[in-house]
């Protein structure tokens, strides 16, 4: 795979944790820490997508979201629009188990037909741990135009390859977005 740079999506209202979910501490780390961690053996080439200060103590660029409210379709259409490789890997900053292992799967195969790749179990898709090719930008600006914003309707447009995993590694691409769910997470490791 040729040059590929991460951007880390740390927008989000939230809600649910009523926190910046990327600053959420996980033994003794924000989330955002455990993927960067997760990243540097790949690529130190990383960026994110915020536009809160917070964020500031990370010498990575943060880049603000060039059209706010629309979700993370958002996030990917201003990194796909800041990025000069064709190939991106986006994170959403919600996954702290992530392992460098499983994205260097996602990576190695990546099949570079595909637009977009993203992991998929039986019971689940994982949009928001994906390759994105900077081709699927007017498609991204397009359904942003339409207010459609579900990820799912995205995948379905362009051409995409979906790398299966077991339902048991759904675990380590575990989206946290409640105190509740972070609790039990908590509970499963110790």
């Amino acid at each position: 795979m040729e040059a590929l740079t991460v951007f880390i999506l740390c927008g989000g209202k939230s809600s649910r944790m009523q926190a910046e979910k990327g600053l959420v501490l996980f033994q003794n780390k924000p989330f955002i820490e455990h993927i960067i961690k997760a990243v540097l053996p790949i690529t130190s080439t990383i960026k994110l997508i915020t536009n809160n200060k917070e964020y500031d103590y990370l010498l990575y660029q943060k880049i603000p979201d060039i059209i706010t409210d629309k979700g993370p379709l958002g996030g990917i259409y201003t990194a796909l629009t800041n990025s000069e490789t064709e190939f991106n890997l986006i994170l959403s900053c919600d996954i702290p188990l992530i392992s460098t292992e499983l994205l260097l799967e996602l990576i190695s195969k990546h099949n570079q037909e595909a637009e977009i790749t993203v992991f998929s179990s039986e019971s689940r898709m994982h949009p928001l741990i994906g390759i994105y090719s900077k081709k699927v930008l007017p498609i991204i600006k397009s359904a942003i135009d339409n207010d459609d914003l579900k990820m799912m309707n995205l995948i379905a447009k362009i051409p995409h390859q979906i790398i299966t995993i077991e339902e048991s590694e759904n675990f380590h691409l575990t989206n946290i977005n409640s105190v509740d769910e972070l609790n039990d997470l908590n509970i499963n490791l110790s």
